[in-house]
């Protein structure tokens, strides 16, 4: 299942580390950060916990940019 969300990301590289990072967070099978529309696209593997995934998703990304915020 494929879920887009708004993020905040300051800048392409961030975005880049961001994606990385998420897609190592079990649960998830692939993400894709935007930088230039802001988005975060996230595929869930088959029976994750949609809320708990984001919660982690959202923590590896604030390693990368502390001010990061996804809506969620």
């Amino acid at each position: 299942m494929k879920k887009t969300y708004g993020i905040e990301v300051d800048c392409a590289n961030c975005a880049l580390l961001m994606e990385k990072a998420a897609g190592k967070i079990e649960g998830v099978t692939s993400a894709t950060v935007n930088f230039m529309t802001q988005k975060i696209i996230i595929d869930f593997a088959d029976g994750a916990e949609v809320k708990k995934v984001m919660k982690d998703v959202l923590k590896a990304c604030k390693k990368v940019e502390p001010d990061c915020e996804i809506d969620f």
